[in-house]
């Protein structure tokens, strides 16, 4: 289901690539089109019973002894039982484990003054399958200006890995507007990414989504979303922009007791290569476009998903591809009864309706080899999803979508 059809307020902020919707460009068509360029960018709000780094006992390694659990939440080292060993001088805390309420009580203490309510919070405490759940906190925070929700999420990444990378930039204009987003270095040499955007990339609603996303030198990853509403979708506009600033983001986000919390979770896993990672869609879609149409603009990586903007004199035009590896469990739901089947096994199917935004339409040449490679094309009247129409109908005809669909250069594994 499309993220933005949850009613539930903590749902992912993003999900990952269209490849896992199945559904295609069916529904919500922006929505599922961005996430090809912004996969995993934004955390949820609160998460759930979500593993960090897998499984992790209550005591957990540290040089010289081991962090363990002391009343209050707090982990501290267990000083070895040699006698030299013991003269040592004990060391600083340097890791906190936390329960649910001690989540929210951090929160709730890093925040200006104001009433608290619907509070929620997830701890470092380990489940029965000793597994260490992505401690959160989330609550409706009203300074007397009107009720907001605010986030915080916890965690630990790769340093100079994929989400690391990620979140030191913001994302693709074209795919995501916001209002603004500027990146950051801190004095300790943190990254910090805020983002002051929209809970609605076509703006169907006036919910502001505001967003601080930090990873230290070391990967701890640490989360901060609020919104100018009592709940993400779902609860009406209170105020004009959400409660905190873009610096009391940054200060929430950079906050000692965050990274305290983090390093009390596991070392994060290697990060798995994404599927379609040895992909270059931007560079074969750049390379297949019809001749006579110039290029405005174009994604900046190279990967499963890529657009460019083109103008064949009589206006803007979106063209984007998805290239999605093992579709073969969708293509019941991807092709119906008005596909077509080639001789060598490949479906297509073409649709041609409205798009999100007044008067746009959408074409779509969806194309799928018999070892489930899915390769989709898409072309809009428009220089963006989240305008209106520029031009009648796409720069591009549907004949020539599906010859680029089909061009064997999507399965050269170049």
């Amino acid at each position: 289901m499309p993220a933005d059809q949850h009613d539930d307020p903590f749902e992912e902020r993003f999900a990952a690539a269209l490849h896992e919707t199945g559904g295609g460009f069916d529904t919500d068509r922006a929505s599922l089109a961005a996430r090809g360029v912004v996969r995993g960018r934004r955390k949820r709000f609160v998460r759930r019973a979500a593993v960090a780094g897998g499984a992790a006992s209550v005591v957990l390694a540290c040089v010289g002894g081991a962090l363990v659990l002391r009343p209050g939440g707090t982990a501290t080292e267990a000083v070895p039982s040699s006698a030299t060993a013991s003269a040592k001088p004990k060391p600083s805390i340097t890791a906190r484990l936390a329960t649910d309420e001690e989540m929210i009580e951090t929160l709730e203490n890093l925040l200006p003054k104001g009433d608290f309510s619907e509070e929620r919070g997830t701890g470092t405490e380990p489940t029965d399958d000793r597994k260490v759940p992505a401690p959160s906190a989330g609550l409706v925070f009203d300074d007397g200006h009107g009720a907001a929700a605010i986030g915080v999420s916890v965690g630990r990444v790769q340093p100079g890995g994929t989400t690391a990378r990620q979140a030191a930039r913001c994302p693709d204009r074209v795919a995501i507007p916001y209002d603004a987003c500027k990146t950051s270095r801190l004095a300790d040499g943190s990254v910090v990414t805020v983002l002051q955007g929209y809970e609605y990339y076509d703006r169907r609603a006036d919910t502001k989504f505001w967003s601080a996303e930090l990873v230290t030198p070391t990967g701890q990853h640490i989360t901060v979303s609020e919104w100018n509403a009592a709940a993400e979708k779902g609860k009406p506009v209170t105020r004009t922009d959400p409660p905190l600033s873009p610096a009391q983001l940054t200060r929430l986000a950079a906050a000692e007791e965050w990274r305290l919390i983090a390093n009390a979770l596991p070392e994060p896993l290697p990060e798995p290569e994404l599927p379609g990672s040895d992909l270059h869609a931007r560079t074969h879609l750049l390379a297949l476009l019809p001749k006579g149409l110039k290029v405005t603009g174009k994604s900046s990586d190279d990967g499963d998903y890529a657009y460019a903007v083109v103008d064949d004199g009589k206006g803007r035009s979106m063209v984007q591809v998805n290239v999605q590896p093992d579709m073969l469990d969708s293509a019941g739901d991807l092709f119906g009864s008005n596909s077509e089947t080639l001789p060598d096994g490949t479906r297509i199917a073409v649709k041609q309706g409205p798009g999100d935004r007044g008067h746009q339409v959408m074409w779509t040449v969806d194309t799928m080899r018999a070892d489930g490679k899915r390769v989709v094309i898409s072309a809009f009247n428009a220089g963006t999803q989240n305008e209106a129409a520029t031009r009648e109908t796409p720069a591009l005809t549907i004949a020539q979508m599906r010859k680029m669909a089909l061009d064997a250069l999507w399965w050269s594994g170049s």
